[in-house]
């Protein structure tokens, strides 16, 4: 039987933190910036997130990188002008360096008061942002069945992008020693992290059915409540990624979407040459994410494949070499081996633990942290203003 030919769309999510230029913290407005959204006559449909000072922007259905990056360019604009208008500012950063979860108002309504409900504690920690790059493969049943699939074989990759993606060093006024520490956080929750594998989509279904029946899930919203780090999604029938850490520049972001259509688009490349990647299992997996937590772009991954761990830099070139015979195809060439660029500057983490050290790290703390989100505020809005 033929393979179905996806189209392998993108589209990007975005969470924001809303900042008070005075204080660097964040600032409860989400609701008084949806409440502006409703009267402007070309809105950005923002959305709310758990906590008050967090804002949720989604583009459009892209058909190929260039209209990413316009649709990023787009939504990061329209968001900072309103911020502007209110006296506030945005930052892209997947932990703010000193604001505390105690001090926030949390958005009402029954999503969030179930998740309260269900999660506690652990859901009143969640002051974190993040990406979610979604790929589309249609939604005919041998298309569902190929992305489950490609999903299976690109569980290998996203440790490697989650480790270029990494702009959270900083938690509660600490610096963690951890480039990632969004994903610590996160994992508190049930159904995160790597997924297993699923021989198709009607078993990925059956698992998600049983968990609806045995009350796993609230009554409202039940699908949104798997949040692993790459899945179906259930509505817009797109492999969803939401491993990496938001990105703070427009370039950042852009070429992690890149990265993950380029890996979507080898893997389907290689099932119709009646050839796969090699499928490793969880604890491989796992143990390469906690490698990309902890040292971003300056640590080893494992090569499981030769049993040995291998500098990130040597792996990146590797991916690239992999991906190259269908960035072109693509057209995203030119953002796929930005990659070379993250691996010269730093990944947000780095730059911010830079800009700390810099201005006196933990003996000048406060002011250090300072700018820390000043630098953030900054690069957030470079090719944007």
């Amino acid at each position: 039987m033929a393979l179905p030919n996806p189209p392998l769309t993108l589209g990007v999510e975005e969470e924001y933190q809303i900042i008070d230029p005075e204080t660097r913290n964040l600032h409860s407005y989400i609701s008084k910036f949806i409440s502006v959204d409703q009267e402007r006559p070309k809105k950005l449909n923002l959305k709310p997130e758990f906590m008050q000072s967090q804002v949720e922007v989604g583009s459009h259905i892209c058909r190929n990188i260039k209209e990413v990056r316009q649709e990023i360019i787009r939504l990061r604009r329209g968001v900072c002008e309103m911020a502007a208008e209110h006296g506030l500012q945005i930052a892209a950063a997947s932990t703010h360096p000193f604001a505390k979860w105690e001090e926030q108002s949390v958005t009402e309504g029954v999503r969030y008061k179930e998740l309260l409900d269900d999660m506690q504690g652990v859901a009143r920690r969640l002051l974190i942002f993040g990406m979610h790059v979604h790929v589309g493969f249609g939604e005919d049943r041998a298309s569902k069945n190929l992305m489950i699939e490609v999903m299976n074989q690109a569980r290998y990759f996203i440790p490697h992008i989650l480790a270029l993606s990494t702009s959270s060093p900083f938690w509660h006024g600490q610096f963690t020693g951890l480039k990632s520490y969004r994903s610590v956080i996160f994992e508190m929750l049930p159904r995160t992290g790597i997924p297993h594998s699923f021989h198709s989509y009607d078993e990925f279904k059956n698992y998600e059915d049983m968990l609806l029946r045995v009350g796993a899930f609230g009554k409202d919203d039940p699908v949104a409540k798997i949040w692993w780090d790459i899945r179906p999604h259930p509505i817009f029938d797109t492999l969803e990624f939401r491993i990496a850490d938001i990105c703070t520049t427009v370039d950042e972001a852009v070429c992690i979407a890149a990265l993950f259509q380029a890996v979507c688009a080898k893997l389907i490349k290689l099932r119709r040459n009646n050839m796969s990647w090699r499928q490793y299992r969880h604890m491989h997996i796992t143990e390469n994410k906690w490698r990309a937590v902890r040292y971003g772009i300056d640590g080893n991954l494992i090569d499981f494949g030769k049993e040995e761990e291998v500098p990130f830099h040597f792996l990146m070139e590797e991916l690239l070499e992999l991906l190259d015979d269908v960035v072109d195809e693509l057209g995203s060439r030119k953002e796929v081996e930005y990659v070379r660029t993250i691996l010269k500057n730093g990944t947000s983490a780095d730059r911010q633990i830079a800009t700390y050290r810099k201005h006196g790290g933990d003996e000048n703390r406060e002011e250090a942290l300072k700018a820390v989100v000043d630098q953030l505020v900054a690069e957030t809005k470079i090719g944007v203003m």
